[in-house]
């Protein structure tokens, strides 16, 4: 059984849904983000998801296109990232799952990346824009290496495509929570309390499911871990707060600290 995996097993024995934190490897600089991992743990998050910076990150909002042109302007790789991953991995106790697009996987050599992640420790890896359909040696080459490949579904998702997507998943799914890019929002659409219950007969004892893009706020939650969601994805509420304190580190680390814990508190279950 994988790290994620025991995750979700032991907060689904205490009736708690996961907080999965998402930030930027390499923003504002590459040396800031073990911390900025650190004090998302002792917020409560229980996965660290860590983006590779990319030019073209076609499935983020500006948020998060903004904090990888800051990370790639401080110069950071993803070699840089991986680095990263298995520090934190070695410090936080927790697992990480990398985020990138294809291009760098491509560019690395698929083989290469994947003997790259199991070095660095890194427990999955999502990336948005590679379609099921064409993801066989991808899947394969994760799988030799002991990787989770994390897949997304989206509202547009048939149930056909679904049980497709969800034979390629391990780890957790991805649940994209409406149509478009990240970005945090005001208040969790009804279709998304919807799209949870529509998915979850196709991954009830299969994999978990986490939910993100738009989920930034405490009872946002709150409700997608009511609606029957084993996780929830947050990334550009504590991007935000990275860019709003980039140039007081103190100050942010207590403000991601502080949004973790009330993010981790609504995220569990009251029996």
């Amino acid at each position: 059984m994988s790290d994620i995996a025991k995750v979700f097993q032991r907060l689904k024995a205490q009736g708690d849904g996961a907080l999965i934190g998402y930030v930027t490897g390499g923003d504002p600089k590459p040396e800031f983000t073990p911390r900025i991992a650190e004090a998302l743990v002792k917020g409560g998050v229980d996965i660290i998801e860590l983006g590779i910076p990319f030019s073209d990150p076609i499935a983020d909002g500006p948020t998060i296109q903004a904090a990888s042109v800051r990370a790639l302007q401080a110069g950071t790789t993803p070699q840089t990232v991986l680095g990263m991953a298995g520090e934190i991995k070695k410090k936080c106790r927790v697992p990480v799952v990398i985020l990138t697009y294809f291009n760098p996987i491509f560019r690395i050599g698929m083989e290469r990346f994947f003997r790259l992640t199991k070095s660095f420790s890194v427990d999955g890896v999502v990336v948005p824009d590679l379609p099921v359909e064409e993801a066989e040696a991808y899947h394969g080459a994760a799988k030799s290496c002991g990787v989770d490949t994390v897949f997304l579904a989206a509202p547009s998702t048939s149930n056909e495509r679904l049980r497709r997507i969800v034979s390629y998943t391990s780890g957790f799914l991805y649940v994209v929570s409406h149509f478009g890019v990240t970005g945090a929002r005001e208040a969790l659409e009804d279709s998304t309390v919807q799209l949870i219950r529509r998915f979850l007969p196709y991954t009830a004892g299969r994999v978990p499911l986490a939910v993100g893009f738009g989920v930034s706020k405490p009872e946002h939650a709150k409700d997608i871990i009511e609606a029957g969601a084993d996780g929830v994805i947050v990334g550009s509420a504590f991007v935000n707060i990275v860019l709003k304190h980039q140039s007081d580190f103190g100050r942010m680390l207590e403000e991601l600290e502080a949004l973790a814990h009330k993010l981790k508190e609504s995220a569990k279950k009251r029996m």
